[in-house]
């Protein structure tokens, strides 16, 4: 907002008159006779004629000096408090337009929290912010909540990820991780190993639950709002592909509601032991054959490399926030083997608000 005020720095005189006194000498319709020599008013007097002039800009008059002179003597108490609302006014808008352009700034370097800049998700802030918008400042962020998950079953041992979302190390990852396993091992990002137990699941959301044995003061990762991204939102990938733990990978959300279709079958999901995982989209299959027994769920598709062992992982906003869970990469071969599986920059996530509406369900011990 931007305010114009006009100001005067003597009193005007409709008559010509130069500022001599507060009651000029040609007001001579007055009853009373006006003496020469009578000394001039105190300093605060003039206050009183300026004031009368409701039409100034900056208290003083200006529109017409007639009316100022006369309803000086007459109505002192009433001009005057004229002056405390015009005055109050202008100088509220003076501070307000001084202030408009500076307070979220100035809020932002007081209390060092940011608004969400490079991400539309949310407006908490993990990141600090010295490294706010930047892939590493993710990273350090939210790496000690990523865990590499391995799972040993008849069909052979599978890799994948998790995400901590409680400090005494609750583990959500995708169902198809740990479907069919007989043992679970969990290692945290700071080499530390545990062996897991399965809470719950869900398969028509590809979801399941953990929880790692005298586990305690984990770092637990932010769950973010995924229903405030964008397409084109910057996003992190925390996984271990291949094996490779703390494996950071960064593109942008590519597209939003997509119809991810993923087999609910353990047999089907862990398909070449590898954890190379098949979908379907649009009709069409990936990575090999869902079956017969399948479920569909809104992804968000992101161009950050994901490959076999991202599954479970985190996607995160730039402001360290998880907005998703991993769950299914495309990959151009044919061939089933992990070797040849490598991503061509189309991922898909779970959105984080679907894992959050499922903790309860998970939590109970479902395992559907």
């Amino acid at each position: 907002m931007t305010e114009s005020f006009r100001r005067s720095g003597e009193y005007e005189y409709p008559q010509g008159h130069g500022p001599q006194s507060a009651y000029p000498e040609q007001q001579q319709h007055t009853s009373s006779p006006v003496n020469p020599e009578w000394p001039p008013p105190p300093a605060y007097e003039p206050a009183q004629p300026a004031v009368a002039a409701g039409g100034g800009h900056d208290g003083y008059g200006g529109g017409d000096g007639t009316a100022v002179l006369a309803a000086v003597p007459a109505q002192p108490g009433p001009k005057r408090r004229t002056k405390g609302p015009f005055a109050l006014l202008a100088a509220v808008a003076i501070v307000a337009a001084a202030i408009g352009g500076g307070t979220a700034y100035g809020i932002q370097e007081l209390t060092g929290k940011d608004t969400a800049v490079s991400s539309s998700s949310t407006s908490t802030n993990v990141v600090p912010s010295s490294a706010k918008g930047t892939v590493a400042g993710v990273v350090a962020a939210v790496n000690p909540s990523i865990v590499e998950i391995n799972a040993t079953s008849s069909a052979g041992e599978s890799t994948g990820s998790g995400v901590i979302i409680t400090s005494d190390g609750q583990i959500v990852t995708n169902n198809h991780v740990i479907s069919g396993a007989s043992s679970i091992k969990v290692t945290t990002s700071d080499g530390k190993s545990y062996t897991a137990q399965l809470v719950g699941t869900d398969s028509k959301k590809d979801l399941a639950l953990l929880e790692l044995q005298g586990a305690s003061g984990l770092k637990a990762a932010t769950l973010g709002n995924s229903d405030g991204l964008q397409v084109g939102d910057q996003v992190v990938a925390i996984g271990s592909p291949e094996g490779l733990s703390d494996t950071v990978t960064s593109g942008i959300i590519s597209a939003l509601n997509r119809d991810v279709t993923v087999p609910t079958d353990e047999n089907q999901q862990q398909q070449g032991g590898s954890g190379r995982w098949p979908f379907a989209f649009g009709g069409r299959q990936f990575n090999g054959d869902t079956g017969s027994s399948t479920t569909t769920y809104k992804a968000i598709q992101t161009d950050a490399s994901l490959n076999p062992g991202n599954s479970g992982g985190a996607l995160i906003d730039m402001n360290g926030n998880v907005i998703g869970i991993n769950s299914a990469m495309y990959s151009a071969s044919s061939d089933s083997t992990s070797s040849s599986a490598g991503s061509v920059g189309l991922g898909f996530a779970i959105p984080i608000n679907t894992v959050k509406s499922d903790l309860a369900t998970l939590r109970s011990g479902s395992q559907s």
